[in-house]
């Protein structure tokens, strides 16, 4: 049995029912300009994660490489490590230039963090 309204020729017709707000409406989508404010935002922090993370892979491949070598080879584990951490402030900075904050602050401290554990596992193990 059919409903009024909906019987085949009838000129009458159910609206379409109302879609909440948050949904996305397929007969009206919305376009993202590439140079919109939401896009930039999202492409800053993708390049600043990938720019922080590979510069840090860099960092922990030579702290590994200084607790992997002859532990008699003093000098050469310090100097590994120190390189490291300098690897660890190059990569903090160059997420703050990304996210064009003054390179210049106390955030550098944290890329010693990686230094500072490396030391630790390097020298106390």
């Amino acid at each position: 049995m059919t409903e009024p309204g909906n019987r085949p020729g009838s000129a009458v017709e159910r609206p379409a029912p109302k879609r909440a707000r948050h949904l996305m409406d397929p007969a009206n989508p919305q376009v993202d300009r590439p140079n919109s404010a939401s896009v930039v935002r999202v492409q800053t922090w993708v390049m600043s994660v990938l720019v922080v993370t590979t510069i840090l892979h860099l960092a922990v491949g030579l702290l590994i490489s200084a607790a992997v070598i002859d532990p008699a080879l003093v000098v050469e584990r310090v100097g590994l490590t120190v390189i490291a951490g300098a690897f660890g402030v190059v990569a903090v900075a160059a997420g703050l230039a990304i996210h064009r904050r003054p390179i210049g602050s106390p955030w550098l401290a944290l890329g010693l963090l990686p230094a500072l554990v490396g030391a630790v596992l390097v020298f106390a193990l």
